[in-house]
């Protein structure tokens, strides 16, 4: 009995850190498509949201290979794009749908985890 009990909490742990895991890597079109739910975006405001996320993943997928993985250097060279990701979505939001975003990237920000900013957390 206790060996089946410790087998479903096993289970329940890998299937929880593979959901994390496959959430925290959704694709940039997925990304401005929750944006879009959660700020009613117009279609075309989410189209670019979505161009915006598409270029910054390029960006930070160059930033991983340059650093090889290593996460300070990396933290390091990702805050300017992180600046400029958050500056360019706001850029297409109305005033009242960036101080939403703003709310959700400092939750998220507070929250300790990835959520909306998705790794493009507020600057300092």
């Amino acid at each position: 009995m206790k060996k089946l009990l410790l087998l479903c909490f096993l289970f329940l742990g890998i299937t929880t850190v593979s959901n994390a895991q496959m959430h925290a890597a959704s694709k940039p079109e997925e990304k401005a498509m929750e944006l879009q739910k959660k700020l009613k975006l117009t279609d075309p405001q989410c189209k670019k949201i979505a161009a915006i996320y598409t270029a910054s993943s390029a960006k930070f997928d160059k930033i991983k290979a340059e650093n090889k993985g290593d996460n300070t250097k990396m933290l390091v060279a990702i805050e300017p794009l992180r600046t400029s990701t958050i500056k360019q979505i706001k850029g297409v939001l109305t005033p009242a749908q960036g101080a939403k975003y703003d709310a959700l990237v400092k939750g998220a920000k507070d929250s300790g985890g990835n959520g909306w900013s998705d790794g493009w957390s507020a600057p300092k």
